[in-house]
């Protein structure tokens, strides 16, 4: 690691930031040019005055508002759900704006602009950014497009970090050396085979003579707030990024703000919302998606169903207790995937159990009949819980659906999975769903809970339809 290796990761972060700069603008003239163009030709004769005018300021206000709520800021690009709720909120902005320049204007053409072209510039952007994001992701899988990471701090969390980056490349962090309270040796030593190369009291020098990009503290009783801040002023003028670790691990997202209290830096964390507009616009979401998923897989519905019955012998669905918002019970609705009398046959198979945790799974579960297998491989079974979510005991997107039995066992922390709806799709269905470990499993839903957010869901179920076609972790 030298600082020639810093300055190529920073030349392909600024190329990628150049990539999707240019990306959006072309994204957005499109769009503006094909709306303008087809609506323009009916209205030749004011096209020049009136058109060509609405339309390269809708492109202007559109480019304008992405730079202004930083949604080309390199920290966000490709990472997280934070990419795309910025580039929600600028475009919400952009829609605000033109809204109210057309009251001032007076125009009457200002409706296109605002309730097709916005709209519109938004599916093709979000989509194109996903693409990028896709290919980006592809890269890290390679080892590519990674930032090198210093991370100091305790031995376990520095573990803890490092694990967290090796299982997930796509996230673009690659822990290339380590700096612990004491160092174990010149230069042979390593921490779960990252080389460490210093102190905590070294962090400053390894990072201007080696040339990390991203400097990870991690909790460490070494870390006071003096320390952190002479640390922070030891790397002004260089390229790293200094990024520090709270204790609350779990928390993250909306939830976390940093507020001045009586001149000093607070890491303040809001409460988790589990009501409000946020949450009504979500149960509108709800039911509208289930409704109109319900209309467009109808057809698809009616073929499973036949194949069920047509299959085995037994009725088309299954109903089964399950626990929802704030432990009550509803009945969930599945296609039958399995033999009748499945459930009673369940304890002769209890030690061949292959399910984490409190769950009961087998890969080859010899009660699956041949057109369950299938239907639970694509996860086609699950469609009928679209009632559910029309009639309100489930969600779209939210914690797995526990079993009554389940949740008898759940302890206060776990718990916390039934302070909202269950989702027909979440974090476990995107993570891997039945080869999760039971902890992980319960970390992502509980991670759910403490930082849901509208960009969340709508990350969660773009992600869905790729998890259900690979299958993965579905039997």
């Amino acid at each position: 690691m030298n600082g020639r290796l810093s300055r190529s990761v920073i030349d392909w972060e600024q190329q990628y930031r150049r990539t999707v700069i240019i990306s959006d603008t072309v994204a957005t003239a499109f769009v503006v040019a094909a709306i303008g163009g087809f609506f323009g030709v009916r209205n030749a004769s004011n096209w020049h005055e009136k058109w060509g005018i609405l339309a390269f300021g809708t492109e202007l206000l559109v480019l304008g508002a992405l730079a202004t709520t930083r949604a080309w800021a390199p920290a966000v690009l490709g990472e997280g759900a934070e990419e795309f709720r910025r580039l929600g909120r600028s475009l919400f902005t952009a829609a605000v704006v033109l809204a109210l320049g057309g009251i001032a204007l007076t125009s009457h053409n200002i409706k296109l602009w605002v309730f097709v072209a916005i709209p519109a510039i938004t599916l093709v952007t979000m989509t194109e950014r996903y693409l990028l994001r896709l290919w980006l992701h592809k890269q890290r899988n390679y080892g590519r497009c990674l930032r090198p990471v210093l991370a100091a701090g305790s031995p376990a969390t520095v573990r803890d970090l490092i694990a967290r980056t090796r299982k997930f490349p796509h996230l673009g962090w690659r822990v290339e050396a380590v700096c612990t309270p004491y160092a174990l040796g010149p230069g042979g030593d390593r921490l779960d085979g990252v080389p460490v190369v210093g102190r905590l009291t070294d962090v400053a020098n390894h990072v201007r003579r080696d040339g990390y990009r991203v400097v990870a503290v991690t909790p460490d009783p070494y870390w006071t707030p003096d320390r952190l801040q002479r640390l922070a002023w030891n790397l002004e003028g260089g390229d790293a990024e200094m990024v520090v670790a709270p204790v609350l691990m779990e928390v993250a997202g909306p939830r976390l703000h940093v507020d001045a209290v009586l001149g000093m830096p607070m890491l303040r964390v809001s409460m988790p919302a589990f009501t409000g507009g946020p949450r009504a616009v979500k149960a509108v979401v709800d039911r509208l998606g289930a409704a109109i998923l319900l209309v467009l897989f109808a057809p698809l519905m009616l073929l499973v169903g036949l194949l069920v019955l047509v299959d085995s012998r037994g009725g088309v669905f299954y109903r089964q207790h399950r626990v929802g918002k704030d432990g009550r019970q509803f009945t969930l609705v599945k296609f039958r995937t399995m033999v009748p009398g499945a459930d009673r046959a369940r304890a002769e198979l209890a030690d061949r159990n292959e399910g984490a945790g409190l769950l009961f799974k087998l890969r080859r579960d010899p009660r699956v009949t041949r057109v369950g297998g299938v239907l639970r491989r694509y996860s086609l079974d699950e469609l009928p819980q679209l009632l559910n979510v029309l009639t309100g005991s489930m969600s779209l997107v939210g914690p797995r659906p526990p079993l009554p039995e389940e949740s008898a066992a759940y302890g206060p922390d776990i718990r916390r999975r039934l302070l909202v709806k269950p989702g027909l799709t979440g974090l476990w269905q995107i993570s891997g769903r039945s080869d999760l470990p039971w902890e992980e499993a319960v970390r992502l839903d509980l991670r759910y809970v403490e930082d849901w957010s509208l960009a969340l869901d709508a990350v969660i179920l773009w992600k869905t339809l790729r998890a259900v076609l690979q299958g993965q972790g579905a039997y």
